[in-house]
């Protein structure tokens, strides 16, 4: 059942995203600053996005958008540290992945997603997402636990943010079972290639946006994540 902070939180949603979609100057503001800024704005919107995927992750396993200890504006320091590095993989594997193909016969891979939708489109689009995927990702998300951990463990502050991460003891300590089991062998084949595929397919300026939106659908994975680290 949706309650008063419910109402409150979806109201700000819409009012905060709304302008982009129906403000053209907005619209095209955000195309010119994507374009010439890349870096920044993928620091900013895996901030927003991705930190409100984890809220909302929250919401579902404790009824809270926030509480003592779980350090929002930490969180979204660390998203948009993260978000750079994503951006970098997007780059990386969009391109080096098409002339890998390349490399491997596979003739025009570098000029396919230049070109109107296609089967071939598709294939190359899904051979990017598996190579991101299965190389990229799992470091990601492990290194994205690590801190997660280390920002719950000194309370939730951006000055406990900032203290020297222990790295080998959340390493050795983080629930392993859960990690490999689902986070790996169930998200990423079922979830994030099928879901990056279809990133690919779009147009290089809105592809980190719809990676960080698919940050609001990590927040939910986390949150099932949780529930089973509970469990074991």
């Amino acid at each position: 059942m949706l309650n008063r902070n419910d109402l409150i939180f979806i109201a700000g949603c819409i009012a905060f995203f709304s302008p982009f979609f129906f403000s053209e100057t907005i619209y095209h503001w955000y195309l010119d600053i994507n374009d010439q800024h890349g870096m920044i704005m993928s620091f900013i919107k895996f901030a927003v996005l991705a930190t409100l995927g984890e809220v909302i992750g929250l919401r579902i396993r404790t009824g809270n958008y926030n509480q003592p200890g779980f350090g929002i504006l930490p969180r979204a320091l660390v998203w948009g540290i993260l978000g750079l590095t994503i951006k970098m993989a997007f780059v990386i594997f969009g391109k080096g992945t098409p002339l890998f193909l390349e490399y491997m016969g596979v003739e025009g891979a570098t000029k396919i997603l230049s070109q109107e939708f296609s089967m071939a489109k598709i294939g190359v689009a899904f051979a990017i997402s598996v190579a991101m995927n299965l190389i990229y990702a799992p470091v990601m998300m492990t290194l994205h636990k690590i801190t997660d951990t280390h920002i719950v463990q000194n309370g939730g502050t951006l000055e406990g943010l900032f203290k020297p991460i222990q790295f080998k003891k959340i390493f050795v300590e983080l629930n392993w079972e859960v990690q490999w089991t689902f986070v790996f062998k169930k998200t990423i084949p079922f979830f994030w290639i099928p879901a990056h595929t279809i990133t690919f397919l779009l147009p290089e300026g809105f592809q980190v946006l719809f990676a960080a939106l698919l940050g609001i659908a990590l927040g939910v994975i986390l949150a099932i994540a949780a529930q089973m680290s509970k469990g074991k």
